[in-house]
């Protein structure tokens, strides 16, 4: 590991005036941040340890829905009165997510910020556009069991590894940041990036921009909803496909839809367009059969990832079928029925 300097922030202010300044990160949790630096994939100068500031509290908002702060940590997130009753999805995706040990630890911004677990980006001996630009990516011919199947681009075809993130894009999640240019909110679907030319950067955040918090609408799919998680064992793995699969039912058909992609993308994969015609269509296996050939019509196998596009089909009609019959995938025994 590099040697680097570490401060504590007093405050919100003091951490982006900090964070400002060249090859600075923050920490929290460390879950993610911690291995990179081991792995000699990040190498910060410096390091500022945010876990003293306000920002540590799950809160009502004026508008019915909940704000929950950068540094709620993922168990307390997914255990939240507020959030098992009205919004069951993330809680549901917390728990698909990691170990107990690491939910502990890890926070809700830096759920958000945490990188691919693409296997080149780790190996620091081969080229990665991600973690060197311009320098080629290995994946793109290597092993691509885990990589993506959409929105990928000839620089990265690395994915985001996140539960939690999956379960924000279906539920319009947003962010809320306040960096050197003062506070600002971000559309969930628009925090994270697609590669294209610029694989490196994972977000839109900017030089001393923090995450402060992020906001649910009021509306939480409390009744329709799964979060299905698709892995090669059953705990402790990062998803080859998850679905986070809300829906509004009334005398059988579909009165609202919200479906997101997991372990498929650079970031979670949503269509609204495609969601849209859902609206009004009968809540049956056909409906989500044509469903999911919408959403995954762009979708591009790399060779050894051929595999997702079927399993991603499947997932969702499963997914879809769950929230529907109003039996959510269960956490606890993971075996699809």
């Amino acid at each position: 590991m590099n040697p680097f300097s570490y401060t504590r922030a007093t405050d919100v202010a003091h951490a982006t005036s900090e964070g400002a300044a060249t090859d600075v990160k923050f920490i929290a949790g460390g879950t993610n941040l911690l291995d990179l630096m081991k792995e000699n994939v990040e190498r910060p100068r410096r390091l500022i340890d945010i876990n003293g500031l306000a920002l540590d509290r799950i809160e009502e908002t004026a508008e019915g829905g909940l704000r929950i702060g950068a540094l709620v940590r993922n168990a307390d997130l997914a255990a939240d009165p507020r959030v098992q009753e009205r919004y069951p999805l993330l809680s549901s995706a917390l728990l698909a997510g990691a170990s107990p040990q690491l939910r502990n630890m890890a926070t809700t911004g830096g759920n958000l910020m945490q990188r691919t677990r693409c296997y080149y980006f780790y190996d620091v001996a081969t080229p990665c556009n991600k973690r060197r630009p311009g320098s080629g990516c290995s994946a793109i011919g290597g092993v691509t069991r885990i990589h993506a199947i959409l929105g990928a681009s000839d620089q990265c075809i690395a994915t985001h590894p996140s539960d939690m993130c999956v379960a924000m894009a279906a539920l319009d999640a947003r962010v809320n940041v306040v960096g050197p240019n003062g506070p600002h909110s971000i559309a969930f679907d628009n925090f994270h990036r697609l590669p294209g030319q610029t694989p490196h950067l994972d977000n839109s955040l900017m030089p001393g921009e923090l995450i402060t918090s992020v906001e649910l609408p009021q509306q939480g799919f409390s009744q329709h909803y799964s979060y299905l998680k698709i892995r090669d064992r059953l705990a402790y793995a990062f998803a080859l496909v998850s679905v986070a699969a809300a829906l509004r039912i009334e005398s059988g058909r579909i009165t609202a839809a919200r479906v997101a992609l997991g372990g498929v993308a650079h970031k979670p994969w949503r269509m609204l367009d495609a969601e849209q015609t859902l609206t009004d269509a009968p809540a049956n296996a056909t409906t989500f059969t044509e469903f999911a050939y919408r959403l995954l019509v762009e979708a591009k196998g790399q060779g050894d990832n051929n595999f997702k596009i079927a399993l991603a089909q499947r997932a969702i009609v499963r997914a879809l079928t769950q929230a529907a019959d109003g039996t959510p995938q269960s956490q606890t025994d993971k075996r699809i029925v």
